[in-house]
């Protein structure tokens, strides 16, 4: 099993959303987050002063997939994600030791079937 984490711009999340559906995900987590990579920021103006934003938002997609769907998943959601400018954002994939779901006691490939 892995966990596929993208981080990916906000405007782009219903885009990647139905793609993570089409790519077979059964489950996922959502978070908001900020930060920053090569973009460093941005200078915006409110009231006619000028500020700089050092941490950009970015919205944080988490899913657990098996090892056959890893490949599939993250061409869906890096197609999905793909404005082609800075800050379209990135995809990690990191193993997953085990998975439990709570309610029944299931384990791993069980655990995170639809």
């Amino acid at each position: 099993m892995k966990l596929v984490t993208a981080i990916i711009k906000p405007s782009r999340l219903d885009a990647v959303l139905d793609a993570a559906t089409e790519a077979g995900i059964s489950g996922l987590t959502v978070t908001e987050v900020r930060g920053y990579g090569r973009q460093k920021g941005k200078t915006e103006v409110y009231r006619g002063a000028e500020y700089e934003v050092k941490l950009l938002p970015k919205v944080k997609i988490e899913a657990v997939v098996t090892d056959d769907m890893v490949d599939k998943v993250v061409e869906a959601l890096a197609g999905a994600a793909n404005t082609g400018k800075i800050g379209d954002g990135k995809i990690f994939v990191v193993d997953v030791e085990m998975a439990l779901r709570i309610r029944t006691g299931e384990k791993d490939a069980a655990a995170i079937a639809g």
